[in-house]
């Protein structure tokens, strides 16, 4: 029940940025064609947007388990080969979601001191994106492997979403 309204508000979440996103550009656009002018905190805010889009949507893409992936091979396995090359994708997925919380924090901590120029948002909201992207694909990645680990993931839910198991 959480884990679901969390996956609605995330969707949410990103429906709103991505309406936003769209509303500032084209506004900027008829502004800039008819008018002859613009809003320039519009297009920095519209950049800002965009990074936390990509980040929201890579959760919901693994949570979906769209991502791109070869099955070319892992498909011709034997269902025990295909569980451990789940696995151990999952398992270097997290250590790279690992590496990316740590560097992202890092470039938080780094960049909350230099403002944006035209809206003078600190940059460390931005680089927040890559967190909570990290977390985010990190615990599924987690109950991915619990699953796998404790036989609790079936053949099927191998190639299938991860929402069906939530």
């Amino acid at each position: 029940m959480i884990l679901q309204k969390l996956n609605r508000g995330l969707e949410w979440l990103l429906i709103a940025m991505l309406a936003l996103m769209v509303v500032m550009v084209f506004g900027n656009v008829v502004l800039r064609y008819v008018f002859n002018s613009s809003i320039l905190s519009s297009e920095e805010v519209s950049r800002f947007l965009f990074v936390w889009v990509v980040f929201v949507g890579s959760v919901l893409a693994l949570r979906d388990n769209a991502h791109l992936g070869v099955h070319m091979i892992t498909e011709r396995l034997p269902m025990k080969a295909q569980r451990i090359c789940k696995f151990v994708g999952d398992l270097m997925t997290f250590l790279c979601c690992l590496m990316m919380i740590w560097g992202t924090w890092e470039l938080c901590a780094l960049n909350f001191h230099n403002a944006a120029p035209i809206t003078g948002l600190p940059y460390g909201y931005v680089y927040i994106a890559g967190i909570v992207g990290g977390i985010g694909m990190g615990l599924l990645l987690l109950r991915s492997m619990y699953r796998m680990a404790t036989g609790k993931m079936t053949d099927a839910e191998l190639s299938s979403n991860f929402e069906d198991v939530l």
